[in-house]
């Protein structure tokens, strides 16, 4: 596709947005959505023809890119030969992709709930937890996203619940390690696995372990920041769910189907959870999809006790067509190998490269096609750029950084002091170096507020 200027259609879509479109998160009178023409591959482009490389992957989940011709081709023909169907039957495009998604999950993970998106995959999978046990409480940890529903949200560890936190909801939060800014005072990744496994110790001593019926943890968690758990630490929290009989679920609904440069994150580490929820990659957002992976000591509690749950649109036919087309797709052109590859090969050493240049640099974190970037206003104390949920004038340095980002010909992923690096994962070698080129020219507006 070629970019094709056409000011007058763009300002009728903008003028029918802002009377008529109500948008997430956002003051709606404060906002200035940009009308988007196009889109292919690892780009969008306006309708005044101005292009950007997308380091966002929309939101982390176009992990082949815009408009692949396969995927495409796939939701055309399951349109033309049954467009949908009711989720009680058996439906041709709806086992494929359970099937093939139970090939790659780890261990035995095999049976498959589909939900239209991530969080109301986390919603079922906390309700499967609690009927599984018979107990009432989830444990979640602070700097963590779980979903906009009403259960997710109280869940997620970050200010987007607070608007909505019943504080009644059964979750009890704790803190995940997280050595750049660790609440244990560690030095090292083993002080900080062990210290931070001692206090989710405490927590389910002093909550009771036989109220807890899960721990629901990001594998690598997302938009709170990319932090890779140290060595131990998940492998520690299974271990501390055995004992206790509580449910350990992973949310992958960001960081599976290759995002980190293995089809899940969970196999970076060796741990296998009773639940994982997915999402976003699985047929990356071309048609909404989500689920639940279910173990089979789970599946066996509703063998023959009834599911108290479901949706009209589960396993969607064209969202599971999508699925299959994108898996096959990852599988035949070596995608989560791609992305593994030039994650260790280009991106980690370029981000490194960018770091020892720009003052405002205070840590890179990252794996596979999943980084971020910190920014700080001084690398000694590590102060952020900007306070923690700055707004207006307060959340300027990370504002001006966006504007160079994008000045430069990308669209950054900006998120409270840090920007993430997440492009598609069949992003090129050379769109890598474009992107790390323009980070480069926009870091140096975010080196301006530096102490």
């Amino acid at each position: 596709m070629t970019p094709q200027t056409d000011p007058r259609a763009g300002a009728a879509v903008k003028a029918a947005d802002r009377a008529h479109v109500f948008h997430s998160w956002s003051a709606q009178e404060l906002i200035d959505p940009l009308a988007v023409a196009g889109a292919e591959g690892s780009y969008f482009w306006d309708y005044d023809g101005k292009r950007y490389l997308d380091l966002t992957s929309g939101l982390v989940y176009t992990n082949i890119g815009y408009q692949h011709p396969k995927v495409v081709a796939a939701i055309q023909e399951q349109a033309a030969h049954l467009t949908t169907f009711a989720p009680a039957f058996a439906i041709e495009a709806r086992s494929e992709a359970a099937r093939l998604i139970a090939e790659r999950t780890p261990g035995d993970l095999d049976k498959i709930f589909f939900t239209n998106g991530g969080a109301d995959a986390v919603e079922h999978a906390v309700r499967m937890a609690r009927l599984h046990t018979g107990r009432p409480k989830v444990l979640s940890a602070y700097r963590s996203y779980h979903g906009g529903t009403q259960q997710a949200v109280n869940l997620t560890g970050d200010p987007r619940r607070w608007a909505s936190d019943t504080g009644a909801a059964g979750v009890v939060h704790f803190w995940a390690p997280f050595l750049y800014r660790s609440r244990f005072y560690a030095e090292t990744e083993e002080q900080e696995t062990a210290r931070a496994l001692e206090h989710l110790e405490t927590t389910i001593a002093f909550e009771g372990p036989g109220t807890i019926a899960a721990i629901i943890l990001e594998t690598v968690p997302g938009t709170a920041g990319i932090m890779l758990p140290p060595p131990g630490y998940l492998a520690g929290v299974r271990e501390i769910c055995d004992r206790h009989g509580i449910v350990f679920v992973l949310d992958e609904v960001m960081a599976g189907f290759g995002r980190t440069g293995e089809w899940f994150a969970a196999d970076l580490y060796g741990v296998t959870p009773d639940l994982m929820t997915f999402a976003k990659g699985v047929n990356s957002g071309y048609v909404p999809l989500g689920g639940v992976a279910i173990s089979g000591a789970i599946a066996e509690t509703f063998a023959r006790r009834p599911y108290p749950g479901g949706l009209t649109y589960s396993g969607h036919p064209l969202a599971c067509a999508a699925a299959v087309a994108t898996i096959n797709v990852m599988a035949e052109e070596g995608v989560v190998e791609n992305a593994k590859r030039l994650g260790a090969s280009l991106v980690g050493p370029g981000l490194a490269e960018l770091a020892e240049r720009h003052p405002s640099v205070g840590e890179v974190r990252g794996v596979g096609m999943f980084w971020a970037v910190e920014l700080v206003k001084n690398r000694e104390t590590r102060e952020p750029l900007v306070p923690y949920n700055a707004a207006g004038e307060a959340n300027a340095p990370m504002a001006a950084f966006g504007a160079a980002a994008k000045k430069a010909g990308v669209w950054p992923f900006v998120n409270m002091n840090r920007t993430h690096f997440v492009p598609p994962l069949n992003v090129s070698e050379s769109e890598v170096k474009e992107g790390l080129a323009a980070l480069d020219a926009a870091l140096s507006a975010a080196d301006e507020y530096t102490e």
